[in-house]
């Protein structure tokens, strides 16, 4: 479990240049830190006493506050560590304590497969980076929350290899899948027991997605495509090895969001901004030339005075400001490479 914690530092040794820019002068920060520290500034004021975030209007949540957390981690704060540090280790024990014996994290019961793949995906993260009992509470946990996942795998017919709402069922969606299938990778970079036919159906089934003409994927196998669809399907494909590292399938999907840029106001703005990000900085070059800078505009244009980003519609709406910043801040970082996951050229090139 802790084979990746040299990675994972030298991850914060190699962008700690980033960082530098909090001791300077605002005028000498580039427009994007700026927006990320008054982003973070507000989280932390929103966050619960017991470590908590909640949804706009609503209750603690679960992966609203393990979105969070990753902001913070994105950003360079350390559990425990400098200015931040505080806020995201309540948070991350927050998390822990609503694991359920079974494994599961989950605070709505009809989407739980939603929350638990978001939680998933912050405790792998998190597990390279933190020792001492916390570090072991957080491994042990995510050993657990990993067979969750893997027991929700859908096991026939086209759905095969997928995940939906529930653990239990038979349907599959790309949205459900591409968080699952983060989750495993994250996991299994850090050594976890992800077996490798796992990632192998849930590539597939990703596959099954693809729409021939468009280079799009859909929703579902027989839905209709959307964008956040897409970049959630690239990103998935492009984190499962070299093999599927700018595939033909990958490029032709990259091509439609290059078709598709972001605009304030798209429908799942936040999700699609959050997946776009990282599938076109995976691909890198044009596809990352051209998305990266109508991603910052967008993004820098909408900010709120306090910090903070709400959508307009939907969830982006629904879920509130926490969610919406949260999932900006984690676009608008992308570059600084904090987050292992989301490291570029520098996993192991091994298939699974």
């Amino acid at each position: 479990m802790t084979k990746l914690l040299p990675i994972a530092i030298l991850s914060i040794l190699v962008c700690s240049p980033i960082n530098s820019f909090a001791a300077e002068p605002d005028d000498k920060r580039t427009e994007i830190d700026q927006a990320v520290d008054k982003a973070l500034d507000f989280l932390h004021n929103q966050q619960n006493p017991d470590g908590s975030w909640n949804v706009w209007r609503g209750g603690k949540s679960p992966a609203i506050t393990s979105l969070s957390v990753m902001a913070f981690l994105s950003a360079g704060s350390v559990p425990g560590e400098g200015k931040h540090g505080e806020a995201v280790q309540k948070g991350i024990e927050w998390v822990l304590k609503q694991q359920l014996p079974n494994g599961l994290i989950a605070g709505d019961a009809h989407h739980e497969m939603y929350h638990h793949g978001i939680c998933t995906i912050m405790l792998s993260e998190v597990a390279g980076m933190t020792d001492g009992k916390l570090g072991e509470e957080v491994r042990q946990k995510l050993e657990k929350a990993v067979q969750i996942i893997l027991k929700g795998q859908r096991t026939v017919g086209v759905e095969k290899g997928g995940w939906r709402y529930r653990v239990e069922g038979a349907d599959s969606d790309i949205s459900v899948t591409g968080w699952q299938l983060m989750a495993l990778r994250a996991a299994k970079n850090l050594g976890c027991d992800v077996p490798p036919e796992a990632i192998d159906r849930a590539v597939e089934y990703v596959k099954r997605c693809q729409d021939p003409s468009t280079g799009g994927f859909r929703y579902m196998v027989r839905a209709g495509v959307t964008v956040p669809c897409t970049g959630t399907s690239i990103l998935g494909l492009e984190l499962c090895g070299k093999d599927e590292h700018r595939s033909p399938e990958v490029l032709k999907a990259g091509a439609f969001l290059l078709r598709n840029l972001p605009r304030w106001g798209d429908p799942h703005y936040f999700y699609s901004i959050y997946y776009c990000t990282q599938a076109t900085f995976q691909l890198g070059g044009n596809y990352w030339d051209a998305y990266r800078p109508r991603m910052q505009e967008s993004l820098l244009k909408n900010q709120g005075d306090n910090g903070s980003w709400h959508g307009r519609f939907g969830e982006d709406q629904i879920y509130g400001p926490n969610y919406g910043t949260a999932m900006a801040v984690l676009a608008l970082t992308v570059e600084y490479r904090f987050l292992p996951i989301y490291q570029r050229g520098e996993e192991p090139t091994e298939k699974k």
